[in-house]
């Protein structure tokens, strides 16, 4: 009797067993089915937004109608070739007048010669009643002149005929920008320009300057700029410097800067160019660029050296350190 009950048991715990796995596999099936249905949609998407318009997509709906009620396919809506766009944007009614306004006029008349001007049916003197107007940009390359400075030398007659000492005087000539150099100012601005704001190095500016027929070593340019700074913008350089230290509010920064030719460092090494300027607040601003061959800290101390203020700069510990300074994050 026992035997009889335990295998019956033992039959329906069976049953059971093989029901929920067929409802796991069913189960299955479907989640399997359903990831298979959201790759295709992600395909069809992925189709859409990047593939070629050309192209037509081998997904059809049948693929996508796993969950339809109806057994009948439906057809996949076309994707239509166009689509309207709309948006604004500000006119630009007038730019090009805007532009050239800025610049200066020169005025070319057109004008029929008087004995033309006969009406070709009466043969009556037409009269003027208005003007077209094309508007167009002239450019004036720069050209080198050749200047020179003639200074008249004058002297007493009646001195030199009756007299041992003859009076000379010269007139007033302004001095040259480099003596013993024909460099002139605009000579001068004009290449460091060039070089310094347009990058252009000074072989190709001596290509430039045989081109119109002088010749201007690259070496002597390089001269030129050298003793230009020296001589002329370095006092303006100390003198900002002097107008800067005199705000209680700076800020200070540093980024590398490469030298190709700099005496005992390679060219692929790092150089500093420290800057310091004022804040935005300040009625004069004045920005200072400080070329340093390294970061090390004792160059913002040198170059704050007496100043007490306030300084905004970085985390970098070289502005930490310097006496007399507070120090706020930028």
């Amino acid at each position: 009797m026992k035997n009889t009950t335990l295998a019956a048991n033992l039959q329906a715990q069976n049953t059971q067993l093989n029901k929920r796995i067929c409802e796991l596999e069913t189960t299955v099936a479907e989640l399997s089915a359903l990831v298979k249905h959201f790759e295709e949609l992600f395909k069809l998407s992925q189709h859409k937004r990047f593939g070629v318009s050309s192209e037509k997509t081998t997904l059809g709906w049948e693929q996508l109608s796993l969950f339809s009620e109806t057994d009948s396919p439906m057809p996949v809506v076309a994707e239509p070739e166009t689509e309207e766009i709309t948006y604004k944007r500000r006119k630009q009614k007038g730019k090009r007048q805007e532009d050239l306004s800025k610049l200066p006029l020169e005025v070319v008349l057109h004008e029929i010669p008087e004995e033309q001007r006969q009406c070709p049916e009466c043969g009556e003197v037409m009269q003027e009643f208005g003007a077209e107007t094309r508007d167009e940009i002239k450019i004036i390359p720069a050209k080198v002149i050749h200047v020179q400075h003639r200074q008249k030398v004058y002297k007493c007659g009646k001195c030199a005929q009756t007299s041992d000492k003859t009076p000379i005087v010269k007139a007033d000539m302004p001095e040259p920008v480099i003596k013993g150099s024909a460099a002139s100012a605009s000579a001068v601005a004009f290449i460091m320009t060039q070089k310094h704001l347009m990058h252009l190095p000074f072989y190709r500016l001596e290509q430039d300057f045989l081109r119109q027929g002088v010749f201007i070593n690259r070496q002597n340019m390089a001269n030129w700029s050298i003793q230009v700074c020296e001589n002329w913008l370095q006092p303006v350089y100390d003198k900002l410097r002097e107008q800067l230290l005199r705000h209680d509010v700076l800020h200070g920064d540093e980024t590398t800067f490469q030298v190709l030719h700099e005496k005992g460092k390679s060219a692929q090494s790092k150089s500093y160019m420290w800057m310091y300027r004022t804040s935005d607040t300040s009625k004069t601003p004045i920005v200072i660029y400080e070329y340093q061959p390294d970061r090390g800290g004792e160059h913002p101390e040198t170059f704050l050296n007496g100043w007490r203020g306030y300084l905004h700069t970085d985390g970098y510990a070289a502005y930490h350190s310097i006496n007399n300074v507070t120090v706020v994050g930028c």
